[in-house]
């Protein structure tokens, strides 16, 4: 029998992970209300992701681990995005930056307009 860890995203934004051995049936009842009070007070939800395990206790694991992701990984995910997952796996003062944005820090330049050296 298999078993799943999946995720959902609310009408409100938020994500829900959960685990379960019946993937169609779970996600009609978090759909429907009265399952879960967090997915309850945030329909519709929408499936976004899942993964398939041969034992509950790996899919609970993934659940418990997945919980403690960022929303911007938790977004990559749901996006199948591997290579910003695992841009996200890195402590954030490991990686390496995709914005071209500075945040507002900009560099000296000199009067020829090019950043010193």
């Amino acid at each position: 029998m298999p078993f799943w860890c999946y995720m959902l995203k609310c009408a409100d934004g938020k994500y829900y992970t959960g685990h379960t051995d019946d993937l169609e049936r779970r996600i009609a009842q978090h759909q429907y209300g009265g399952y879960c009070d967090f997915t309850s007070r945030r329909l519709p939800v929408t499936f976004v992701w899942c993964q398939e395990f041969t034992t509950r206790a790996e899919a609970l694991e993934s659940e418990l681990r997945v919980k403690k992701w960022s929303r911007a990984k938790k977004e990559a995910l749901a996006a199948g995005d591997w290579q910003r997952v695992s841009h996200f796996a890195r402590p954030p003062g490991e990686r390496v930056s995709t914005s071209l944005d500075t945040n507002g820090i900009g560099f000296a330049t000199t009067s020829a307009g090019s950043p010193p050296c």
